[in-house]
């Protein structure tokens, strides 16, 4: 029997426990009332509030105004959170049947805006060691493993920053992905958590952490996995206060 390649994160101290952590708080989220039958709604507001955040990691405006719409990698982000929302059925079948598309699909939308030559869409850069890479990503994180999906998610996200494989949009393509597992392995099977949030808010933190995961030193790898835990714990918080909003206006 093949040994599973992942399998070894789990062992990096703290690991295991926050991958736990991260999948209960997730449960807990979907299981609120608001969420039981009006996850629809709470999902839709999940996805914007992850297209705001993942664009200001990428250099997108801060602030949801008149002037938002303008903004091309807001856009982009925004068009990747919509293909995702509330499960993302028909993304989810591509990325279970063929992830490279998957991975094409969503550079499509994250850089329409902001590429000039059409035909560079969801092409990844002309590099023999990308093309090798991201065979071996897709293999890893949709083969069969033994590692939780909070870990998948995190290596595809930490893989996908440290090839930018497209040269542009890589960020929100690489958050996009992220997202897609936890949604495709049914850790967050509505996309109800809102990691991305954390990652703005310490910003500095999350590039610092990706570039240990690029080094893979033990300790770099822990720190980025420790923090992608801490995130998807984080969003699920988010989506309960999203939640519970819901629950508020329904009472007025």
């Amino acid at each position: 029997m093949t040994a599973d390649p992942l399998a070894p994160l789990l062992n990096l101290p703290g690991v295991a426990d926050a991958a736990e952590h991260a999948r209960d708080a997730l449960a807990k989220a979907h299981r609120h009332r608001a969420n039981l039958r009006g996850w629809p709604i709470t999902a839709a507001e999940a996805s914007l509030r992850a297209a705001r955040a993942s664009a200001v990691l990428d250099g997108g405006a801060l602030q949801l105004d008149e002037n938002t719409a303008s903004d091309p990698v807001f856009a982009g982000a925004l068009r990747v959170a919509q293909a995702l929302e509330g499960g993302g059925t028909s993304l989810i079948g591509v990325w279970q049947r063929a992830p490279l598309q998957a991975l094409a699909r969503l550079h499509m939308l994250a850089a329409a805006d902001l590429v000039d030559d059409e035909a560079q869409l969801g092409r990844p850069r002309a590099v023999p060691e990308i093309h090798a890479r991201l065979d071996l990503l897709v293999r890893l994180i949709t083969g069969p493993t033994t590692v939780p999906a909070t870990v998948l998610s995190a290596v595809a996200h930490g893989e996908l920053l440290t090839l930018a494989p497209f040269g542009s949009a890589d960020g929100v393509v690489a958050r996009g992905v992220a997202r897609l597992v936890t949604i495709a392995s049914g850790l967050d099977p509505h996309g109800l958590g809102v990691p991305e949030v954390l990652w703005m808010r310490r910003g500095a933190e999350y590039r610092t952490a990706a570039e240990g995961f690029a080094a893979g030193t033990e300790q770099g790898l822990t720190d980025w996995l420790l923090m992608s835990c801490r995130a998807l714990q984080a969003g699920a918080r988010e989506a309960e206060s999203i939640a519970n909003a819901k629950d508020q206006a329904g009472k007025k």
